[in-house]
C-alpha cells in the first residue's frame, strides 16, 4: 500500500479539506488554519514525488523546508493582522472587515 498513489490520494484529501474550509469560513482564524492544510498538502506531494523518484537528491525535501519557513511566516504576519483587525472592530469575523475599505 505504500505506492505514490496513495500519497496522492492523501494529498488531495489534505488539499480538498483545506480548500473547503478557505471557502466556507468567516473567521480569519479558521481561513488561516484552511491555508495551512494546504501548503501540508503541497509538502505532501514533494515528499511522494521526492521517495518515488529515484535518483536520491533531497529536492522535494528541500522544498518542503522552504514551505515550512514561508508558512511560519505568513502564519506570523496574518496573525498580526487578525489581532489588530480583532483590536478594531471587536470581531475576527472577515466579512466585517471588508467594512474598514476606504
Amino acid at each position: 500500500m505504500n505506492t505514490l498513489e496513495s500519497y496522492m490520494i492523501v494529498a488531495s484529501a489534505v488539499f480538498c479539506l483545506g480548500l473547503y474550509n478557505v471557502m466556507t469560513r468567516r473567521n480569519a482564524v479558521a481561513i488561516l488554519m484552511g491555508i495551512e492544510l494546504i501548503l501540508n498538502a503541497a509538502n505532501i506531494n514533494f515528499i511522494a514525488f521526492n521517495r518515488f523518484n529515484g535518483t536520491g537528491v533531497l529536492d522535494g525535501h528541500v522544498m518542503s523546508v522552504f514551505i515550512i519557513a514561508l508558512a511560519a511566516a505568513e502564519a506570523a504576519v496574518a496573525l498580526a493582522i487578525i489581532i489588530n483587525l480583532y483590536r478594531n472592530i471587536g470581531s475576527v469575523d472577515v466579512d466585517e472587515a471588508r467594512s474598514l475599505r476606504g
